[in-house]
C-alpha cells in the first residue's frame, strides 16, 4: 500500500484516505439517479434504457476513478458531468427530431461523439498537448480557478442542490425563495405545503455545516463525513416526525440486483457510427469540437482548483502528474461511451474528499469501489438527503475561497480576469466557460495595455477558440 500510493510522502494514512474516499462518494452519490434521469427524460424513454444508463454511470465512474487513483495517484473522482449530460440529452432529442430515428437510435449515435472525444483526449494527452494548454493559462487565472470553483460549490450547495417541491410541482430554493423572501409569512404563503420541508432543509443544511466546522476546529479528521451523517440523521428524524414521511420507505420494495440485461440490450457497446455520420461532416465536427472544448476546460479547471486546495501545485502553479490525471479522465470518457453514458469528467465534489484529508490515489480507489458497489447498493445511496450533502459543499466552497489570498489585487491584469471568472462559473454553471471568459478578458487587457508580447501565442489561440465557441452560431 505504501509503495503504491506513497502515503508517508503525502503525510497521510490508510484510515484517512478511506474516510476521504467515503466522503467524496457521499457528496457524489446523487449523480447515480440524476444522470439517468437527465439522459432518459426522467424515465420517459422507458425503464430499460434508464437501467442501462444507470449501470453505465456506475461502471464508467468506477473505472475512471480507480484509474485516476492507480495511474495518477490523485484523490479525484469522476462521473458523467453535469451540464454535459444535459447538453447530450438535448443533442439526442434534436437528432431524433431531425433524422426520424427513435430516441434509443439517436442515443447510440450520440455516444459516438463521446467516444471520439475520449479518443482525441487520449491522443492529446500522449502528445502532451493538454499539458501545454494548462501551461498556457496565465498563473493568476490558474490560482483563481480554486476560489471560482468554491463559488460554484456554494451556488450548488445553497442553490440547485437544496430545493423542495410543493404539491403543484413548483420548485423552491433556499437562497432565492427562503432567504430571498421579504418575510417568513410571504415565503410560507408562496411555498404553501412545501414550506415545512423547506424549513427542515434549511435547518439540516446549517446544522451539518456547523457540525463540520466544530469538528474541524477540534482537529477531527473525517469531519466532513461526520457532518453529512449527522445532518442525514437530523433530516430523517424531521421527515418522520414533522413531515410524516418514512425516510426508508423506498428501501422496502427496492431491488438490489443490477439490471445487466437492460444494459446489454440498450447501450453496452452500442455505438452507431452509421447513424452518426448520416448527420453530415459539418454537424459531426461541430458537435465533437463543442464537447471537447467544454470537457477539456472543465477537467483542467477542476484538477487545478482542487489540487491547489490540497497544496499539490508547485511554485509555478503546476500539478505534478497532470498528464496521468488527464489520461485517466480520457479513459473514463471512453468507458462511458462504450457502456452508454455522456462524457465522464473529474468532479468538483472531489474537493470534499480532499478537505477530509485525501491526498493520494487511495482516496480515489476507495470512491471507485463504492461507485462499483452502487450497482448493488443504489437504494441505500439514494436515501442520503440533499441538504446533508449541501452542508459539505458549502463548507468546502468557503474553504476554497481561501485561494484568493494568492491573487495580487493591485494588478488589474490579475484582478479583473479572476473576478470575471469568479462571477461566471457559478452563474453559467460551467467551469470551462468561466476559464474562457477569464482568458478572453486577460488577452484583451494585455493588448490594450500595450503588453501583448508578454502573452503566449497559445493563450491568444485559446481566447480566440472561446470567442468562436461563444459567438459562432453557424
Amino acid at each position: 500500500m505504501e509503495k503504491l500510493f506513497k502515503l508517508k510522502a503525502n503525510n497521510t494514512t490508510v484510515k484517512t484516505e478511506i474516510m476521504a474516499g467515503l466522503t467524496t462518494f457521499m457528496t457524489m452519490a446523487y449523480i447515480f439517479a440524476l444522470n439517468p434521469n437527465i439522459l432518459t427524460g426522467f424515465k420517459a424513454e422507458g425503464q430499460e434504457l434508464w437501467n442501462g444508463v444507470f449501470l453505465a454511470t456506475c461502471i464508467s465512474s468506477a473505472l475512471g476513478t480507480i484509474v485516476m487513483g492507480l495511474y495518477a495517484n490523485k484523490p479525484f473522482a469522476m462521473a458523467p458531468g453535469n451540464g454535459l449530460n444535459s447538453f447530450f440529452a438535448i443533442v439526442v432529442g434534436n437528432l431524433a427530431a431531425l433524422s426520424g430515428m427513435t430516441y434509443l437510435q439517436s442515443f447510440r449515435s450520440a455516444l459516438c461523439i463521446v467516444f471520439i472525444e475520449g479518443a482525441v483526449f487520449i491522443i492529446l494527452s500522449i502528445l502532451n498537448v493538454r499539458e501545454k494548454i494548462v501551461d498556457a493559462i496565465p498563473a493568476a487565472i490558474r490560482l483563481g480557478i480554486g476560489p471560482s470553483i468554491g463559488m460554484m460549490l456554494l451556488n450548488i450547495g445553497l442553490g440547485s442542490n437544496a430545493g423542495v417541491y410543493n404539491s403543484d410541482g413548483e420548485r423552491f430554493f433556499v437562497m432565492r425563495d427562503f432567504f430571498g423572501a421579504l418575510t417568513a409569512n410571504y415565503a410560507s404563503s408562496t411555498m404553501a405545503d412545501a414550506y415545512p420541508a423547506m424549513v427542515l432543509t434549511v435547518i439540516t443544511m446549517f446544522f451539518g455545516l456547523f457540525v463540520i466546522i466544530t469538528l474541524s476546529h477540534k482537529g477531527l479528521k473525517g469531519c466532513v463525513l461526520y457532518g453529512i451523517l449527522s445532518a442525514s440523521v437530523l433530516y430523517w428524524i424531521g421527515e418522520y416526525f414533522v413531515l410524516g414521511i418514512n425516510p426508508f420507505e423506498s428501501l422496502a420494495g427496492a431491488s438490489f440486483a443490477p439490471p445487466f440485461k437492460d444494459l446489454a440490450d440498450t447501450t453496452l457497446f452500442a455505438l452507431d457510427f452509421k447513424g452518426f455520420m448520416s448527420l453530415g461532416w459539418v454537424t459531426v465536427t461541430t458537435l465533437v469540437v463543442t464537447f471537447c472544448v467544454i470537457d477539456m476546460f472543465d477537467t483542467i479547471g477542476t484538477l487545478v482548483g482542487t489540487a491547489n486546495r490540497a497544496n499539490m501545485l508547485d511554485k509555478d502553479g503546476k500539478m505534478p502528474q497532470m498528464k496521468e490525471a488527464l489520461m485517466s479522465d480520457a479513459i473514463g470518457t471512453i468507458t462511458g461511451s462504450l457502456t452508454g453514458t455522456s462524457t465522464v469528467t473529474t468532479f468538483v465534489e472531489s474537493a470534499s474528499g480532499v478537505e477530509a484529508g485525501g491526498r493520494t490515489g487511495l482516496t480515489s480507489v476507495t470512491t471507485g469501489i463504492l461507485f462499483l458497489l452502487c450497482m448493488f447498493i443504489a437504494p441505500i445511496a439514494g436515501i442520503i438527503p440533499a441538504p446533508a450533502t449541501s452542508s459539505a459543499l458549502i463548507y468546502v466552497g468557503f474553504l476554497m475561497m481561501n485561494g484568493l489570498k494568492d491573487i495580487d489585487f493591485s494588478d488589474k491584469t490579475q484582478l479583473i480576469p479572476v473576478a470575471m471568472m469568479i462571477i461566471a462559473m457559478p452563474i453559467s454553471g460551467s467551469i470551462g466557460h468561466g476559464i474562457g471568459l477569464a482568458l478572453i478578458t486577460y488577452s484583451v487587457m494585455m493588448i490594450v495595455m500595450g503588453r501583448r508580447k508578454e502573452v503566449s501565442l497559445l493563450t491568444y489561440l485559446l481566447s480566440l477558440l472561446f470567442l468562436v465557441k461563444f459567438f459562432y452560431a453557424g
